[in-house]
């Protein structure tokens, strides 16, 4: 892409079949995509759909693109860096248009056990920010925070009212 200053317009640049596809295999080498995410990129580059959908095909047959893996790593990512919870994941995976059998899968590879943990200090750490002195109060703000982050409602509460009492 390029800028025409003269006429204050962007130009986009047609890359070639070839080009586009050297492009698309450093890019999806450099981390896990979706396949919608490589699609979209594809159009970008100005390539046709009969051409979009065979690189597609071409990438996964050589293993650039796997939707499995894509969603077991978005969903662990998600989960241990920025401490999302399975709603939210779930939520995000459907955006970018992954299969249901790949949530599934994605969200059964993240362990109860950390879920359970991580769901504690995200809710230990909201509780000390609230300067309320009402219980009642404090409760629902950080439950609304807890299911904000995409953590299910009855496990928010079981958990909160152990660390409330």
């Amino acid at each position: 892409m390029f800028v025409d200053f003269s006429q204050n317009k962007v130009k986009k640049i047609i890359l070639t079949l070839e080009i586009a596809e050297f492009k698309i295999k450093n890019w999806c080498a450099y981390q896990e995509r979706s396949q919608n995410e490589v699609r979209l990129k594809l159009f970008d580059f100005g390539l046709n759909e009969t051409d979009v959908e065979t690189l597609i095909s071409k990438l996964i047959n050589e293993n650039f693109l796997n939707e499995e893996r894509f969603s077991v790593a978005f969903a662990g990512g998600k989960f241990r860096i920025k401490r999302w919870g399975k709603n939210k994941i779930k939520f995000e995976l459907r955006r970018h248009k992954v299969s249901e059998y790949c949530i599934n899968k994605a969200l059964n590879s993240l362990n109860h056990d950390d879920y359970l943990i991580i769901l504690e200090s995200v809710l230990e750490k909201k509780i000390k920010q609230i300067k309320s002195s009402n219980s009642q109060k404090t409760f629902f703000t950080v439950l609304n925070y807890a299911i904000s982050r995409g953590f299910e409602r009855d496990i928010v509460t079981e958990k909160l009212n152990k660390l409330l009492n």
